[in-house]
């Protein structure tokens, strides 16, 4: 990870494709607790350089695997890409090339997707006779619906930028050139925000869309309520009758 103005770069670096092999998703995990935990980081820009995010899994490493050595690792696979979903932080997924399988899952990881013009993104799983195992299956379905993910899981078929974008899969598509750079645009519109509250923002909404909607109210209702007990709260407020909206210096605390 390099962190520059507020804004963390997670750096995916398996060439020539950057696929996550178990040593990788190790590092992705302590990488990933490492932003969540910074206070000189606001917002999180996940790249895999200007040729491919990342073509996903280790074929080889797993087509090794016994039944009961996946039984075991299937956890510390999901677990380094929930750490990714669940830093506290707004997360730009910069997409250059292709996304698939497992890299087209950490991308799903993010709150954001950016993505060049050329990028193929999707789950070819079902290809291999398996099927997502680091929680495409869920946050796919979560993001373009059900129909739409059962469409492109049991098909396994990838979709260019254009499309992903009218699926709901893509958030932006620019020129390969002007991807980390949009990302990182992205990246650093939050970095002056409320942290504070950007991360209750993301907690309740993530919340509320695997859960029940009793569940999110009460999530948001809880967040809304100790969020009145930091001094971006009391900054935000007095600055607003003050000096009206969007003046606000916040502190992050």
């Amino acid at each position: 990870m390099e962190v520059a103005d507020g804004v963390g770069v997670l750096r995916l670096d398996r060439g020539p494709v950057n696929a996550l092999d178990r040593a990788a998703q190790r590092d992705l995990h302590r990488a990933a607790a490492e932003a969540a935990t910074r206070r000189d980081v606001r917002a999180v820009v996940l790249h895999g350089g200007p040729r491919i995010f990342s073509a996903g899994a280790d074929i080889k490493e797993m087509a090794a695997m016994t039944h009961a050595e996946m039984a075991e690792h299937s956890a510390a696979l999901q677990a380094a890409f929930t750490a990714v979903a669940e830093i506290p932080k707004p997360v730009v997924a910069a997409v250059n090339g292709a996304a698939l399988g497992g890299g087209c899952e950490l991308a799903l990881a993010a709150d954001f997707r950016v993505c060049a013009e050329d990028t193929r993104i999707g789950l070819p799983e079902i290809l291999l006779g398996v099927i997502p195992g680091a929680g495409g299956t869920q946050r796919l379905t979560r993001l373009v619906g059900i129909a739409r993910a059962k469409d492109l899981i049991y098909s396994g078929r990838a979709l260019d930028a254009a499309a992903a974008r009218d699926a709901g899969l893509v958030d932006e598509v620019v020129a390969a050139d002007q991807v980390f750079p949009a990302a990182l645009r992205r990246a650093r519109s939050y970095v002056e925000g409320p942290a504070v509250a950007l991360a209750a923002a993301k907690r309740a909404v993530d919340t509320g869309a695997t859960g029940s909607l009793h569940e999110g109210l009460a999530v948001e209702r809880e967040a809304f309520a100790a969020l009145f007990a930091t001094r971006d709260r009391l900054t935000g407020m007095r600055t607003f009758a003050a000096e009206g909206p969007g003046r606000a210096r916040f502190e992050g605390r």
